[in-house]
């Protein structure tokens, strides 16, 4: 019986801590940089903002700190919602060409007027920290080096942490959306799992989740998942993030919950992500991995191994 199993049949998960695990790696991070630095790089990071939506300010703030908490350079630009998608696009061509920007992220959603496809693609592949283009894309499909999306990436490497040698595991993951659900499917594949994509037109989902011992969420409905879809012992990464009422907290309030009911899953499995707390830590924490990569890759510097696929 492995850890996990154990820890199922006794009623009570561990809980994946993704808060320190994104800690302890934004720790290595700051290692490769400083020895970068000695020979002579700096990875930089340069955001692009369109519009002035709070939650994406927000995050875009959060994304500057910690780059440079990290040693790294930030680059912010941000541009007023009616930008034109030539400017945009111009932007994006000079940020390709700047030798001191190793990554490239263009903060979404934008602006309706604009075309996101067009606009993701126009980055150079080499730059694409966020791994959404069409080029890394392909990449991580076919079993090549890509920059890859960084909440899967995150996943990942709390699944590696956890279960070690996930070779043979039967995977399910719940949703099919190109930033979390395909992606995910690819890296446990690369890993060796038996992979299963399941999703809103899946015949009898609880059966097929109930085969899992990988488990991953992403499918954006609250508490989706109940816990006796989950199989003893399975390790759950629960990638949702849903605001629901909280009328125990007052009239008006509202709390944070996943796609997986974490109180009646914490009672099967044999480790689970919290909701708030586990994966969404995590994808910060990768876009800067992603972004000491791209910089080893670019300078021709040796691969981060600890910090990508």
């Amino acid at each position: 019986m492995t850890g996990s199993d154990t820890a199922g049949a006794q009623g009570a998960a561990r809980i994946i801590d993704g808060k320190a695990f994104a800690e302890g790696l934004r720790a290595r991070i700051s290692a490769h940089v400083a020895r970068m630095a000695e020979q002579g790089v700096t990875p930089g990071l340069a955001v692009v903002l369109v519009g002035e939506d709070p939650a994406s300010q927000v995050y875009v703030a959060s994304k500057a700190k910690q780059t440079v908490a990290c040693g790294m350079k930030s680059f912010e630009h941000r541009l007023s919602a009616d930008t034109s998608e030539a400017d945009l696009l111009a932007l994006i061509e000079r940020l390709n060409a700047d030798p001191e920007v190793h990554g490239i992220l263009v903060q979404l959603p934008l602006p309706g007027h604009l075309n996101s496809d067009l606009v993701i693609n126009s980055i150079d592949p080499a730059k694409d920290v966020d791994g959404f283009h069409i080029s890394n894309v392909g990449l991580l499909a076919t079993g090549q080096d890509a920059l890859v999306s960084c909440t899967p990436l995150g996943c990942l490497l709390m699944l590696r942490e956890e279960l070690g040698n996930l070779s043979g595991l039967n995977a399910v993951v719940v949703g099919r959306s190109n930033i979390v659900g395909k992606p995910m499917a690819q890296l446990l594949l690369r890993e060796s799992c038996t992979v299963t994509i399941a999703h809103s037109r899946t015949k009898d989902l609880g059966a097929v989740c109930r085969g899992a011992d990988i488990l991953v969420a992403a499918v954006g409905r609250p508490q989706m998942i109940p816990g006796d879809w989950v199989k003893p012992g399975a390790t759950v990464i629960d990638v949702g993030i849903n605001r629901i009422d909280a009328p125990e907290k007052g009239e008006g309030k509202t709390r944070l919950v996943g796609d997986v009911d974490f109180d009646s899953a914490v009672k099967v499995a044999g480790a689970i992500t919290p909701v708030p707390g586990g994966v969404g830590p995590m994808t910060i924490a990768c876009l800067l991995a992603n972004t000491v990569t791209a910089a080893s890759r670019i300078h021709g510097l040796p691969k981060p191994e600890d910090l990508s696929i």
